[in-house]
Formats: C-alpha cells, sequence, structure tokens
C-alpha cells in the first residue's frame, strides 16, 4: 500500500469515529430532552388533574346551591298560594302538563297541539288570572327581612292590636252588639278579603266598633285584620258542617268554627243574644270568656307565640353562625 492510500484511508477512520461520537452525542441529548417531557408532562398532567378535580367540587357546590334555592322559591309560593283560589289553578296547570307528556308519548298530534297553545299563551294568563297572588308576593318581598322591622317594633304594634280588640269586644259585649272579627296568621285569607269591602285601615278600637253598629252598611259579615291592619269588612266566610255544633249557636259561631277549620286564623264572636264571647282557632271553640281570660288567650297566641318564633329563629341563626 503506498502512501497516498494510507492517508485516505487514515482520513476514512477519523471521519467514521467523529460522525459516531456525533450520533451518540445526539442520543444523550434526545434521552435528556425525552426526560424533560416526561417530567414536565407528568407535572402538567399532575396540575390538570388537581383543577379538574377542583372544578368538579366547585361544581357540585354550585349545583347543590342551585337546588336548595330551586326548592325554597319552590316553598315560598306555595305558602303565598296556601289558602287562595290558586291552589285550584296550580292544580289545572298540572293536570294539563300531564296531558301534554301523554300526548307526546302516545303521539296524539292534535291534542298535543292543543296542550302547547295552552302552554304558549299560559304565561299571560298566570299573570292576569294570579294578578292579586303576584301582588301579595312582591308585597311579602319587599317586607323579607331586608326591609322588615325590628322584632320590637313588630311586638309593639301587636300589644296595640291586643288591646284595641279587647277594648272594643268589651264595649260590644256589654251592649250586646253583634261582631264577628277575624284575625289571620300563616294561612292566606285572599279569597275571603276579596268578598268583602276592603278598608286598609289601621286598626283601632273606634273603627272596629263602628264597623259593627246595627243597621250601619258594613256590620253584616266578618271583619279581617290582616298584618295589623282591618283590610276588609262585611265579609263572607264558610260556615261549618260539623254535626257536633250546639243547636244553640248562630250563624256567627258556625262561621267561625268554619273559617277556623279551613285556616290557622284566630276568629272572635260577639254574641248578639247572650253579649258572651267566643274564639276559635285549628276547629276550637272557646265559649262565654271573661274579658281577662279573652285577653289572655289573644296574647298568648299573637304575642307570646310570636315571641316563640322570633327567638326560635334567633337560635337557629345563632346556630348556623358558630357551626360556620
Amino acid at each position: 500500500m503506498n502512501e497516498k492510500a494510507r492517508q485516505e484511508l487514515c482520513n476514512i477512520s477519523h471521519v467514521h469515529i467523529i460522525g459516531f461520537q456525533s450520533i451518540y452525542d445526539i442520543i444523550c441529548e434526545l434521552h435528556t430532552l425525552k426526560t424533560k417531557l416526561m417530567l414536565f408532562g407528568k407535572i402538567y398532567l399532575e396540575e390538570g388533574i388537581m383543577s379538574f378535580a377542583d372544578f368538579s367540587i366547585l361544581k357540585y357546590l354550585a349545583n347543590i346551591v342551585d337546588i336548595l334555592l330551586v326548592w325554597y322559591v319552590i316553598y315560598k309560593l306555595i305558602m303565598i298560594v296556601r289558602g287562595t283560589k290558586a291552589v285550584q289553578l296550580l292544580k289545572g296547570i298540572f293536570v294539563i302538563l300531564i296531558v301534554k307528556v301523554i300526548s307526546d308519548k302516545f303521539q296524539l298530534q292534535t291534542l298535543g297541539w292543543m296542550m302547547e297553545q295552552v302552554l304558549l299563551w299560559g304565561v299571560l294568563a298566570i299573570i292576569i288570572i294570579f294578578q292579586p297572588e303576584l301582588r301579595r308576593a312582591l308585597e311579602q318581598l319587599g317586607r323579607g327581612r331586608f326591609f322588615s322591622r325590628s322584632s320590637s317594633q313588630e311586638e309593639n304594634e301587636q300589644e296595640k292590636m291586643v288591646d284595641s280588640i279587647t277594648k272594643a269586644v268589651d264595649y260590644m259585649a256589654k251592649r250586646r252588639i253583634g261582631a264577628l272579627i277575624s284575625i289571620e296568621r300563616e294561612t292566606g285569607m285572599g279569597d275571603y278579603i276579596e268578598t268583602g269591602i276592603q278598608l286598609n285601615s289601621k286598626i283601632s278600637s273606634e273603627l272596629l266598633i263602628n264597623i259593627f253598629i246595627p243597621n250601619t252598611p258594613l256590620h253584616d259579615g266578618a271583619v279581617i285584620i290582616q298584618r295589623n291592619c282591618v283590610e276588609a269588612a262585611a265579609c263572607y266566610l264558610p260556615l261549618s258542617e260539623s254535626p257536633f255544633i250546639s243547636k244553640e249557636l248562630g250563624t256567627r259561631h258556625r262561621a267561625a268554627l268554619g273559617i277556623s277549620e279551613v285556616t290557622d286564623s284566630l276568629t272572635i264572636v260577639v254574641s248578639e243574644e247572650t253579649g258572651s264571647v267566643s274564639l276559635t282557632k285549628n276547629g276550637e271553640l272557646h265559649r262565654s270568656l271573661s274579658s281577662e281570660a279573652f285577653k289572655e288567650l289573644l296574647s298568648n297566641e299573637l304575642i307570646v307565640s310570636q315571641k316563640a318564633k322570633q327567638s326560635s329563629s334567633a337560635r337557629w341563626n345563632w346556630r348556623g353562625k358558630k357551626n360556620g
């Protein structure tokens, strides 16, 4: 082998050695890059899983709050329409919805189209039909806790109402002036208020006495007190159909028992024949009450029970804050 061939062979070997060394370096770099990518991917995956878990927990809590709020709104709506004609209308709406579902399931096209039209225009009909209930709902919303008066002011108004009613009842009982007074509590009495003459007046003994004076336009019927105000007079109340009512009791006592059977109201009766004072609640008749017994019973039902509700609510709120 000559010198030139030997020199070329050495150059070729050197190039191959350099080439193999470069490939090894590239493989090492690729392995390092792979390791970094795997580590970065693992960290990113763990953070993604944690973020997904946090998002799932927040979504789960949001769903719980959403469901609780919907149930609370439904509960308040039921409390507002309870004891009013809206209950029967709601039953009619549920019947329409059931018929719509059945018509869709069995492909009753004509009936389904009719139900769609009813539901389409039902919103406007609900606004018109439920106008009194919607107004009352907005009023109750305005009288919510944020706008509510203090408990001491509410208690003072209750005491004034008890004193006014007691004074008027004593006056009418001594003179045998017949009277029928119903005090709304939790159950709404809007349907019965609509049957009378709306007054919306501040309660006073003089006003109550003047209403029940014989031969005056408003003396025949019941006075309904709502939220410490004389809301309406000359109202018609449902008569009790109980066979156990004494025959000596007249129409006023039957009306007082009748309204106490369908609502939780307190109803006061002054007999124009004997001048005796009676009070009904929850279908029970308390007869021949003295002035002191009547005032004590009325105070226990209106003032003491209200204090108990407020104290119970306060304890519940305090426990909630303590646990929170």
